[in-house]
């Protein structure tokens, strides 16, 4: 597996992009993988050199350019915290959503790529992989414990390519009555798959995180790699 900085243009600007590349020869699906609030960070990196490594080109934009460049933080202090809810309040959906799209052509046309794109995205990134979704030409997205979907439902209608969501039933950030409007609403949806991991709370995916809880994180992994393999080969 390789790795790089790239720089990805649009109207406002250019930002960066890490991204992970495997090591067969030919050309691969890509996967964009959709930031949390702490930014382009090890947890990040981790998950885009592991796609990579199964295969996959990964690319991780970093959606927080607009507000402060170069975002790398951790969930370790009440300072980082801090900044990291800070950043999340300054963030411009409308422009993430944009940026995005413009990663989404720049792993088409990357020479590497068969020009299949997927995305997965955690907390912040999780309601971005549900917009992804519903905006964008992607051709599947996966969503991990997303933030305030549940006000977001009016652009169901617009999905046109498989989504899968990994919803954790204890999510503190993401109640029980919002759990329940998001699975009413898109349980009988044709191109969405919903899994419920009851009692587990936000971030149980997050290696190193106060809720990382392994067994269902691997078993989300497990249906998030198979989901990209039906959809992206």
């Amino acid at each position: 597996m390789a790795s790089e900085t790239v720089k990805i243009a649009t109207p406002d600007g250019e930002f960066s992009a890490y991204v992970a590349r495997p090591d067969r020869p030919g050309k691969s699906p890509a996967v964009v993988v959709i930031q949390e609030i702490f930014g382009v960070n090890a947890v990040m990196r981790e998950i885009a050199d592991g796609l990579a490594s199964i295969g996959y080109l990964a690319i991780c934009p970093d959606l927080f350019w607009r507000i402060e460049p170069g975002v790398d933080i951790t969930d370790k202090s009440e300072a980082e915290w801090k900044k990291a809810f800070a950043l999340m309040n300054a963030f411009d959906t409308d422009k993430g959503i944009a940026d995005i799209q413009a990663t989404i052509n720049f792993a088409r046309k990357d020479e590497g790529s068969t020009g299949r794109v997927g995305a997965v995205g955690y907390c912040l990134g999780g309601k971005l992989a549900y917009l992804t979704a519903t905006r964008t030409d992607i051709n599947a997205s996966v969503s991990y414990y997303g933030v305030g979907i549940e006000n977001l439902l009016s652009e169901a209608a617009q999905i046109r390519t498989p989504l899968l969501m990994h919803i954790a039933g204890a999510d503190q950030f993401v109640p029980p009555p919002a759990q329940e409007k998001i699975v009413a609403a898109l349980e009988g949806h044709p191109k969405v798959e919903i899994h419920t991991y009851p009692g587990r709370d936000h971030a149980f995916a997050r290696k190193g995180g106060e809720h990382y809880d392994a067994s269902d994180a691997a078993v989300a992994d497990i249906r998030t790699l198979a989901f990209f393999n039906n959809n992206l080969a």
